[in-house]
């Protein structure tokens, strides 16, 4: 049986103008072959709020600072479970929706672990996504995407 580390993370589904997602393609250090694309945000502070979670993480992998306001409720929460660098993980993490015209990322907030395990990142569309190959998280994105920007 495996034993699962708790954790609680925030993300955000920051779009665009052209109404394309920002993913960042990750590795894991524990299995090198595993390439996967997923959005910005990350683990929670003890006692950190979700949003204000969201925010931080979002300042820290984008540059880009918004107040919590900007991001309102969350629009998707889900627990999944996962393993990253040999340790297991069940994750409680809540998804917020955060629109711009558009946004240079900037990365110079990651942290090692990020740095290590980051590849690159790209604005990926709904019909990319659907065509792609390519892994990402949450594997309900785009319904995700469809069902919160209208287009379902």
């Amino acid at each position: 049986m495996t034993e699962f580390q708790p954790r609680r993370a925030a993300r955000v589904l920051l779009v665009d103008d052209a109404e394309r997602v920002l993913l960042f393609q990750g590795v894991d250090p524990g299995r090198p072959a595993h390439r996967y694309w997923f959005t910005p945000g990350g683990g929670l502070a003890p006692g950190e709020s979700s949003v204000g979670g969201a925010v931080r993480e979002l300042a820290e992998e984008t540059g880009l600072v918004r107040p919590p306001a900007d991001l309102g409720q969350p629009v998707f929460q889900e627990t999944t479970e996962f393993p990253f660098d040999g340790v297991w993980y069940r994750q409680e993490q809540e998804f917020f929706l955060l629109r711009v015209p558009s946004w240079a990322v900037d990365t110079a907030g990651f942290d090692q672990i990020e740095k290590d395990s980051i590849i690159e990142h790209r604005w990926w569309s709904i019909p990319e996504l659907e065509r792609t190959k390519e892994r990402y998280y949450p594997d309900q994105l785009t319904t995700l995407l469809r069902r919160v920007l209208g287009k379902d």
